[in-house]
This record gives structure tokens, C-alpha cells and sequence, in this order.
């Protein structure tokens, strides 16, 4: 493409974001010079609160104040503070929301939970259904539950567009994700969670890619269960805690099998039997990571003058903005578009395949530009609103484009694969 398209590009993109009512929050975040961050939906960047209050606790608290701190700093309040701040992400009430542990570890406490409800009420139901190419752990965490009922439940996996035709009087528990981590494309979360009722069926949302740069109403949409984590665009930090919700009308029969010490309803009493805490505490297993649960909740501050219909609104634009330059670089013929082409349809990514994809991303890191992939051959650009700017996309699929039209990404160096891809 002509460097004066690419100009013309830049200049539409630094009008965009001249008119972007996000732009001052990128401010909040510590981003390194002359890096363009495109995989906050892998693992968000650090704030500048969350570094502060990493400081804080190591040295103002844990340091200082030692034990004291657990009542002093409301260390034991945290998991219970964090959910409280997710919840408006999320449209539910603080009291239905709690931070702990990760997503699989609370997607098998859920299962279980789920599974118990309906046997209480209709034990002939022996289904868990999802979706083909859901994330790999949520479909382990099912295998592992279906292994623990020794076979009286059955995991069906179904294509994404086939997910209300699978539903039935058989089906005890409806088990997706929102936002597929591949390809971006969002289910309709209403829709199927109101149609799976219709039949009886629990529905357990994985919220992964959807918290912190989608709003959803967990209450209007009548939604029972839902997990998702804190290290992607909530921006909690590598291994953050996850966040655990249940509808309030189910917590009288919350039962999750991890039976620890902090989900007791008193834990410091020290009783020999165990007694579950009420509602969402019961979801609580061992102690609290109070450095990462403390590193969250500043994080979380970001979203606190944030409206969410500005977050999704952003998205949706970026990633078509995305495509205008990727179409306009003459690249898709090259690397094809595997996410739905209609915004309202996708997350805040875009997917594109190559046989060299781990290359091609490699390629783009050493420039400057962090993308990720996605094996067999995804090449994976995430666009958190808060801090990616239109003008970082002109500037990715130019760099992009140099590294394809060049073959750069041939080179050794980029095709030795990492642990981490």
C-alpha cells in the first residue's frame, strides 16, 4: 500500500482519537514507550494504582504492620470488596459477586453446585452441554466433574450455532462462553440463557472476555451462574484472582464441594465440622491471595467513572477500524478474518489465520507490537479501549504489512516456538 494512504489512515485515526471520550483514562496506565500493546485480552497492563498499591501492602502493610493487617487493612474483606467492584461490570448486586481462586478452579465449584440443584428437582437430567472450541480448561474442569459423578453425567459438545437445538428435557446444565477466545465471536447471551430456562437447564456463562469491555446484565437477562478472571481486561495482573457469581434466588442451595476454612461460617472459630458461610461466601476455599486480591482492587478504580456503553462503543469501532486498514493494506486475501465481520457480533479482538502465525506475531513483538497467538494458526489482536488508540492500529497494520510484504517473519529467529505462545 502507498505511504500516502497510510497517512491519510494516521490522520483519520488522530481525529478519532482526539473524539474519543476514553482518551484521558489511558493516562491511568504505565505503558511502556514506543510499545503498542495489543493482547490486553490476554493479560491487561499495569495501572499506575495497582502498582502504588502492590508498594502499599508489601510495605506500608505486610511489612509494618504483620498479622495486624488482616483486621487492620481488611485483608480477610478483600474477596468480598473486589466482588463488590465487578459487580456493576457485570449488572448484578454486590452481594452476588465474589473474587477468589480462577476460573477452573470456580467453574467446578459451580458444576457442582449447578448438578446438585437439578437433581434435587429433576435427577433423571444428565447433561452438561458447550460449545466446540471453548476454552480447553472449561471443557477439562467438565471432563474431570463428569469423571467425579462416575458417568451418571453426560459432557456433549455442540457447534455454537447449534447450541438452542441442543436444548432439551435431558439437559441439567448449559455450560459457555461468551466471547470465543479464538475468533471473537459473542453468543447471545440472553437469548440462550431465556431459552434454556424455557427447558429447565442451568446456564454457567464464562464471562473471560466479556468483563471489563462488554457490559451485560447478569440481573435482566436472568443469568444463574457466571465466572470470569481478573487478569485480562480488568487488568489484575498475571495469575489475578477470578470472580465467582450466583443469581441471589439460588443462594439457599448453594453446596460447592471445596469445603474450606474461609468458606465457614465462622472461620476463626475453629470448629471441628463444617458449617457453609451464607451466600457468596460460601464459594470461599483457603486463604485469600492478599497481594493479588490487593492489586486487583486498585486496578478495578480505573472503571469507576467509566460508562460501559462508551467501552463497547470504543471496541466496536476499533476492531472495525482495524479492518478498514487490514483491507485497505491489501493483507486479508493473505491473512484471512476468522471473527464475525459485524461488530455487534464480536468481542474486542480480531482473528486472522496464517500457517505462519506464531512467525508473524513474533515478527510483530520484536517491532514493537504485541499481538498473540492462537495454536493451530491464529494470529490474535485484542483492543482494550481504555488504553489502545486508533493511531496504534495504523501504526500495527503498517508494521504488519512490512513484515508480510517483506517476509520478515521467514526469518529464523521468529520461527523457534517459546513455553509461552
Amino acid at each position: 500500500m502507498k505511504m500516502s494512504l497510510f497517512d491519510s489512515l494516521y490522520t483519520q485515526a488522530q481525529q478519532l482519537d482526539e473524539r474519543d471520550a476514553l482518551a484521558s483514562i489511558r493516562e491511568l496506565f504505565a505503558l511502556p514507550e514506543d510499545l503498542i500493546y495489543l493482547d490486553g485480552n490476554s493479560l491487561g497492563p499495569v495501572t499506575y494504582a495497582a502498582r502504588h498499591r502492590a508498594i502499599e501492602v508489601v510495605v506500608n502493610q505486610w511489612q509494618s504492620d504483620l498479622i495486624k493487617s488482616w483486621n487492620q487493612h481488611n485483608w480477610i474483606g478483600l474477596p468480598q470488596q473486589v466482588g463488590a467492584k465487578i459487580a456493576p461490570l457485570i449488572g448484578a448486586a454486590p452481594a452476588e459477586v465474589i473474587a477468589c481462586d480462577s476460573i477452573s478452579v470456580n467453574l467446578y465449584k459451580l458444576l457442582h453446585v449447578a448438578l446438585a440443584i437439578q437433581h434435587a428437582s429433576s435427577p433423571s437430567r444428565y447433561k452438561i452441554i458447550t460449545q466446540i472450541d471453548n476454552f480447553p480448561t472449561d471443557g477439562y474442569i467438565a471432563q474431570g466433574v463428569v469423571t467425579h459423578h462416575r458417568e451418571q453425567h453426560e459432557l456433549v459438545y455442540v457447534d455454537e450455532t447449534d447450541i438452542l437445538d441442543a436444548l432439551d428435557e435431558d439437559v441439567a446444565v448449559l455450560m459457555l462462553t461468551h466471547v470465543n477466545y479464538k475468533t471473537g465471536f459473542m453468543l447471545d447471551m440472553a437469548e440462550i440463557t431465556s431459552k434454556a430456562h424455557a427447558h429447565g437447564i442451568l446456564v454457567i456463562w464464562d464471562l473471560a472476555h466479556t468483563t471489563g469491555v462488554i457490559p451485560i446484565d447478569c440481573h435482566a437477562w436472568g443469568v444463574d451462574f457466571a465466572v470470569g478472571c481478573g487478569y485480562k481486561y480488568l487488568n489484575g495482573g498475571p495469575g489475578a484472582p477470578a470472580f465467582v457469581y450466583a443469581a441471589q434466588r439460588h443462594h439457599a442451595q448453594l453446596a460447592q464441594p471445596l469445603s474450606g476454612w474461609m468458606g465457614h461460617a465462622l472461620p476463626f472459630a475453629f470448629e471441628q465440622d463444617y458449617r457453609a458461610g451464607e451466600g457468596m461466601q460460601s464459594f470461599l476455599c483457603g486463604t485469600p491471595s492478599v497481594i493479588s486480591m490487593s492489586v486487583l482492587d486498585a486496578s478495578l478504580n480505573v472503571f469507576a467513572h467509566v460508562d460501559m456503553q462508551d467501552v463497547r462503543y470504543k471496541s466496536v469501532q476499533l476492531t472495525q477500524f482495524c479492518l478498514l486498514c487490514m483491507e485497505a493494506s491489501e493483507l486479508l486475501n493473505e491473512l484471512p478474518c476468522i471473527s464475525p465481520l459485524d461488530g455487534q457480533n464480536r468481542g474486542s479482538q480480531l482473528a486472522f489465520t496464517h500457517s505462519q502465525s506464531y512467525a508473524i506475531s513474533q515478527a510483530l513483538i520484536a517491532k514493537g507490537i504485541v499481538a498473540d497467538f492462537r495454536a493451530p494458526n491464529v494470529l490474535r489482536l485484542g483492543f482494550a479501549p481504555l488504553y489502545v488508540r486508533y493511531q496504534d492500529i495504523v501504526t500495527s497494520i503498517s508494521t504488519l504489512a512490512t513484515i508480510m510484504n517483506e517476509h520478515i517473519y521467514l526469518e529464523e529467529t521468529y520461527q523457534v516456538r517459546q513455553t509461552v505462545t
